[in-house]
């Protein structure tokens, strides 16, 4: 039987607060849960903006590296008051986006989360008064540049879908509330990933299409 087991319960409940943003994104939203050997967990979820988005809980995972439903870990979280239980029945199939590399990140920069929130909410809500017939923004909005950052020798063009992602799975501080002005968005990539790194979660993406295969 698989097992969850989490070495406190406040990640418990950071862990039920990333699945309930991610299966309130989307309904049908599946969570990869993968164990790593420092007593970490990494969990995963594609959110409908064609980014990912992870958070790294304290714990382990047996298997170390399987898919569950969100719906079902989501129950699991909230019926079952101890600090091991069943995620629910692997759905490995379901899972169907590449995972980025565990090493060669650089940093390129860190950006003030203040700022990035205010180009979040103003992408909203040019959103909200361009949604498409299927009730989502167009993708060309989406995959509009709203950032460059340089650093490192790199140069990385942030979409804006992956300002709608952090927002959207409650990555952002509220900079409204919140007293700590000091917070910051660390941005790093790879040859072929970003990643955007918020106190709440990272959300990643491919920097660049992949090419199609020739036939």
């Amino acid at each position: 039987m698989p097992d969850l087991h989490f070495a406190d319960p406040s990640e418990r409940a950071d862990l039920g607060a990333f699945v309930a943003r991610a299966v309130r994104l989307d309904p049908q939203a599946v969570v990869r849960l993968r164990g790593r050997d420092e007593g970490l967990i990494d969990a995963w979820v594609a959110t409908p903006f064609d980014v990912l988005a992870t958070r790294t809980a304290r714990g382990s995972v047996d298997p170390t590296d399987m898919t569950v439903s969100g719906n079902e870990l989501l129950a699991a979280l909230a019926v079952v008051r101890g600090d091991r239980l069943d995620p629910g029945p692997p759905r490995d199939l379901l899972w169907r986006s590449a995972l980025p590399p565990t090493r060669h990140w650089q940093v390129v920069d860190r950006l003030p989360a203040r700022m990035v929130s205010d180009l979040a909410d103003k992408g909203i809500a040019v959103a909200r008064e361009n949604v498409g017939p299927q009730g989502t923004p167009p993708a060309s909005l989406l995959d509009q540049n709203v950032l460059t950052v340089t650093g490192d020798g790199l140069e990385i063009k942030v979409p804006l879908r992956c300002l709608f992602a952090l927002s959207g799975m409650g990555f952002l501080a509220d900079t409204d509330t919140d007293s700590d002005t000091d917070d910051h968005i660390r941005v790093t990539a790879t040859d072929s990933w970003m990643r955007l790194d918020a106190r709440y979660g990272a959300v990643v993406r491919r920097r660049h299409a992949l090419l199609p295969l020739l036939v």
